[in-house]
């Protein structure tokens, strides 16, 4: 039913959520088949002038108390302050709504924060603190939208206030969903430990929830920001006009966009199949390193030298590269010596047993030395031991490689690679020949 004319605005108001008059403002009041009969001029405030209001929809009678109650205290406070125009009126209104909300809403949760820290509760601290943010603004725009109705501002200044409030409404909501998808991934980490020296389920289950994290928050913040903007009907009509007239430019907005979808599917790819985690030791592209951190569109590398490689997912899924810590962190590794065939190979064995046995490093499973090669006058010795992890197996290479040069130059010098000349009679003859022909020279030099 119409409203009066002269009578004061009412927005439908259901029990429970009173922004929802926000969308009453948008999608009842914008022309979607129900007429509100308030003029062109404005929204009248003083009372109930013009017989009795009426309400656009049927609302609770709980709400509808709150309103008229709400309203009268208005008028009430309006006839003191009959010297400030309306507009201004109105819009200290809602900063007062939107003022007192913020102060209730941060005392309570600086209250909450003060007894967690009494009793010990530290998730609930961090709890309050990530949530302060998004939780404010969520409560402010619910008082401004409360307030908003029975605020006397024009019939076209409501309706774009409550555009924005919409518009607001959303971006926080999704705000919210972002800060609580981020706190139960938080919690859920904090049962594994990438610190220990067998980790290899705790990073299994890392990279799983920081990939499907940062997947989920990309996903919730492209949903929000479409959501806000398709609540302003101009913008809702400019996109769908955009896209439907312009196939060329949608044609190479996909693919400009290819890169960037293509790794999101990496990301997600790689969260199930996973061929690298948290904390692999990897070699790719001639550098060795340590996955130090997976993002939704690349991933970075630590190497050795403290250096990072930045490197698209996609790369993981198209291009082959070494994992060595893939299924355990057990690793081999090599160490080449050149010596001479007359070197004792019992006794290198041994010392090679003493320097592992002694070495913090080795995991006491693989120690092998073998011949693998005799290059020119040379033998060339093989050491393999084993170690747990990339850092200390190439720690303990450097260890038995400097250890069994220094024992082969204390206790065997002779077995040091060597060159070997044989020099017959004749050769030898010619030679002190040269050394008299040079002494003769010098004399006569001086």
């Amino acid at each position: 039913m119409p409203v009066a004319e002269g009578a004061p605005l009412r927005f439908p108001w259901p029990r429970n959520l009173p922004l929802t008059a926000v969308f009453a403002a948008q999608g009842v009041m914008a022309g979607r088949g129900i007429s509100t009969g308030i003029p062109a001029s404005g929204i009248p405030v003083s009372g109930r002038r013009g017989g009795e209001a009426r309400s656009i929809g049927s609302g609770g009678k709980g709400a509808e108390g709150l309103a008229d109650s709400l309203r009268n205290t208005l008028d009430r406070v309006r006839g003191f302050l009959t010297w400030l125009p309306a507009e201004v009126f109105a819009a200290l209104l809602l900063l007062l709504a939107a003022g007192l909300a913020l102060a209730l809403t941060r005392f309570c949760l600086r209250l909450l924060y003060r007894l967690a820290g009494r009793y010990g509760q530290s998730f609930l601290q961090v709890l309050v603190t990530r949530s302060q943010g998004p939780l404010c603004t969520f409560l402010v725009i619910m008082a401004v939208g409360t307030v908003l109705p029975a605020a006397p501002f024009p019939y076209a200044t409501t309706l774009t206030l409550a555009q924005v409030l919409l518009c607001a409404f959303i971006l926080a909501l999704g705000w919210m969903l972002v800060t609580a998808l981020n706190l139960g991934a938080e919690v859920y980490l904090r049962r594994f430990r990438l610190d220990v020296e067998d980790n290899l389920l705790a990073r299994k289950h890392v990279t799983q929830v920081r990939i499907l994290l940062r997947t989920g928050q990309t996903l919730l913040v492209i949903v929000t920001v479409a959501a806000a903007l398709t609540s302003i009907p101009a913008v809702r009509q400019y996109g769908v006009s955009l896209f439907a007239s312009a196939g060329a430019a949608g044609l190479v907005l996909g693919l400009a966009a290819r890169p960037l979808l293509s790794n999101m599917l990496a990301g997600i790819q790689i969260a199930m199949t996973q061929p690298i985690r948290v904390e692999d030791a990897v070699v790719l592209e001639g550098e060795w390193g340590w996955i130090e951190n997976i993002t939704s569109t690349y991933v970075v590398v630590r190497l050795w030298d403290l250096r990072r490689l930045i490197v698209p997912l996609s790369y993981f899924i198209e291009k082959p590269f070494q994992n060595w810590t893939h299924e355990s962190s057990d690793l081999i590794g090599s160490v080449f010596l050149r010596v001479d065939y007359t070197v004792p190979l019992d006794r290198m064995r041994e010392k090679l047993k003493e320097i592992a046995s002694a070495s913090r490093f080795w995991d006491r499973k693989t120690c092998v030395l073998q011949v693998t090669d005799t290059p020119g006058n040379m033998v060339e010795v093989r050491i393999l031991v084993s170690a747990r992890g990339g850092g200390n197996t190439f720690d303990l290479r450097c260890e038995v490689r400097e250890k069994m040069i220094a024992f082969l130059q204390a206790e065997y010098p002779e077995a040091l690679p060597r060159q070997r000349t044989e020099i017959t009679g004749n050769s030898l003859d010619g030679l002190l020949e040269q050394r008299r022909g040079t002494e003769e020279k010098v004399r006569r030099a001086a």
